[in-house]
């Protein structure tokens, strides 16, 4: 009798525990959204600024990339405050981006109006990420409208001169990447998911191959890129979200497949990324790469329920907030200028840890 009331006791602190960091969490992304719109966002123009230092920028808006990080974080604030709308404003920023030139409409790396510019398939494909997220959570149709097209967008960037994979920016031979072929893995399962046409899971797998062939470390760790005109050299610098994004693709496979193989599969990368990154209570990465290496570690967690990684991610987002935190504006970053990509992946990295 004893022992169970020890037990529900326990059980009873952990709850109380868990409920304190989420409400600490929740309360750290509001207040990365309200230093957002206060000091990156103009609202004349409904777009964001590069960083708080608009002296130190070469444009006046922010490039396409810290949109990546915004409409994630925007959809993981309504995910924890239901009936809110973060969406919107930054949807109407992205659409300032897109440009239909042929072989196939997508968004370019910067506002149209101001100047035309590259357009990278990553950064497409975060979006169409983020999009797929929405309509699952939404059922708005326009959300998988949008992730479909950017689907077509990104396969214009595929051939099959090193063995097949993505390139990484349109009209760009010299490199593919990790991170032009992960997140594509990602976009082509989410859209099996809700349209199970075999064509989508066909299109994963084949560029997951690719990447494992070509990119991975034997630790699970990924590199960043192959060369295709230099003899299919390999950059093997290695950052977390490269990681994070293929450990999130092998815990979808698994549940989708139900193979047990892809399970073991996203434990041997989560350790190894641990092993890799992870030290002094920190993830040796910019925040927004760790952002999308939580994302696999969240995946992770509720297909084993070991909070491992969790809590090592929770003690590096308590130590920067505490550390990194300018006191006078909430914004976070060790040098004067504040970037948005940066503040995007704090604010998703708090919203997802205060919906665990």
């Amino acid at each position: 009798m004893k022992g169970r009331r020890r037990t529900i006791a326990t059980l009873c602190c952990l709850l109380a525990a868990g409920a304190v960091f989420a409400q600490r969490n929740r309360q750290r992304a509001e207040a990365l959204q309200r230093a957002i719109d206060k000091y990156l966002y103009e609202r004349k123009s409904g777009l964001y600024i590069q960083t708080s230092d608009r002296a130190m920028n070469h444009n006046p808006h922010a490039d396409l990339w810290g949109l990546c990080g915004m409409v994630q974080a925007a959809n993981e604030m309504e995910k924890i405050h239901p009936g809110k709308i973060y969406m919107q404003p930054v949807v109407a920023a992205i659409n300032q981006y897109y440009d239909p030139i042929p072989p196939a409409p997508g968004y370019a790396s910067y506002v149209v109006k101001e100047r035309r510019e590259d357009r990278y398939y990553d950064d497409n494909q975060w979006i169409g990420i983020a999009y797929l997220d929405a309509y699952t959570r939404t059922r708005r149709y326009w959300y998988l409208q949008k992730g479909e097209e950017i689907w077509r967008f990104m396969m214009t960037g595929y051939d099959t001169v090193s063995g097949g994979g993505l390139y990484w920016k349109e009209g760009d031979k010299t490199t593919k990447n990790t991170c032009s072929n992960a997140p594509a893995v990602l976009l082509a399962l989410q859209l099996y998911d809700v349209t199970r046409r075999k064509s989508y899971l066909d299109t994963a797998m084949l560029l997951y191959n690719w990447v494992n062939r070509h990119l991975r470390d034997t630790d699970g760790v990924y590199w960043d890129a192959l060369k295709p005109e230099e003899n299919n050299r390999i950059d093997s610098a290695a950052y977390t979200y490269n990681t994070g994004a293929m450990l999130e693709a092998n815990v979808k496979l698994y549940r989708i497949t139900k193979n047990a193989h892809y399970l073991e599969e996203a434990k041997h990368i989560a350790a190894g990324g641990y092993q890799r990154f992870f030290s002094n209570g920190r993830f040796r990465s910019s925040y927004w790469f760790n952002a999308v290496l939580l994302r696999g570690y969240v995946a992770l967690y509720k297909a084993d329920n070991n909070k491992k990684y969790i809590n090592a991610m929770q003690e590096y987002a308590d130590k920067v907030w505490e550390h990194d935190r300018d006191g006078n504006t909430n914004l976070l970053g060790n040098r004067p200028e504040k970037e948005l990509l940066g503040q995007a992946g704090m604010m998703e990295i708090y919203a997802r840890l205060a919906g665990i």
